[in-house]
């Protein structure tokens, strides 16, 4: 499992998910390179109570995370907060400064113009606060 890259160990995380979850995590995925196609895929927080990590994009530094658990899906981005959301995207993490989250339940789906635009802001931000 070492040798693979992180763009084969999230394809690996969303085989091994093998319900709605990973079809959820896999369109969620498709959109982020959809916005940004010059996103980097990366994996981090690999320990043994979850060693295949958890799916991260990157661009000038953490865009959002993406993981699955056992009733949702959640995208947390990482500078949320900053972030303008006219589409009322993020459902979480409004009690802390920095991040925000979406969360997915099964049959759940989430605008696709909105998510871009969305991912597309974070990569902004981060652009920014490199200066």
């Amino acid at each position: 499992m070492s040798g693979e890259t992180p763009s084969e160990l999230i394809d690996a995380r969303i085989a091994a998910l093998g319900d709605w979850r990973g079809e959820t995590l896999a369109r969620l995925r498709a959109l982020i390179r959809e916005a940004d196609p010059e996103m980097v895929e990366t994996v981090k927080w690999r320990k043994p109570s979850n060693p295949a990590g958890v799916p991260v994009w990157e661009h000038a530094g953490i865009v959002c995370t993406g993981d699955a658990f056992k009733d949702k899906v959640k995208l947390t981005f990482a500078r949320g907060a900053a972030l303008a959301d006219p589409a009322g995207l993020f459902n979480n993490g409004f009690g802390g400064n920095t991040w925000r989250a979406i969360d997915l339940r099964e049959g759940e789906a989430v605008d696709a113009a909105a998510f871009r635009a969305l991912v597309r802001a974070a990569v902004a931000e981060n652009l920014a606060r490199r200066g």
